[in-house]
């Protein structure tokens, strides 16, 4: 049985926070349960107006601190976006994501799919690769239908 902070998430969450300075509260807890129940990859904004509805004396400021703050301590990572708007993450691990041109969502690349486009690019000769970023862009399923 685990210690649950009432965020869907073991005591460890406080842990991790108090690791790098930081720690739990209300509106850190709120930011984090929207994103583990929101669809894949939300904007600050999106998260804001989310938290808004269980907290709504929340600023997008406030937002945008906690969110930074579950970045530096390792338990969501900021996803950059073709698009300019970065996206928040709670799959922390290396991976890619598909985006759709009409509606934004993103959505995580199966591994295998991972695979296929590393070896489909090739660095020039000497160049040293110390990481790859892809996103596939394209059209949804839900945007494909209308």
């Amino acid at each position: 049985m685990t210690n649950e902070d009432g965020i869907g998430r073991p005591a460890m969450l406080r842990e991790r926070l108090g690791s790098v300075g930081g720690h739990m509260t209300r509106r850190r807890a709120a930011v984090y349960r929207f994103l583990r129940g929101a669809w894949p990859h939300p904007t600050a904004e999106e998260i804001y107006l989310g938290v808004k509805e269980e907290l709504p004396r929340i600023s997008l400021a406030t937002v945008y601190k906690n969110l930074e703050a579950l970045v530096n301590c390792g338990l969501a990572v900021k996803v950059p976006a073709g698009d300019g708007a970065a996206r928040y993450d709670l799959r922390t691990d290396h991976h890619y994501h598909s985006r759709c041109l009409q509606c934004g969502t993103m959505i995580d690349l199966e591994p295998a799919a991972e695979e296929i486009l590393r070896n489909m690019v090739k660095a020039p000769s000497g160049f040293e690769v110390s990481h790859y970023r892809v996103e596939v862009l394209g059209c949804c399923e839900e945007c494909g239908k209308r």
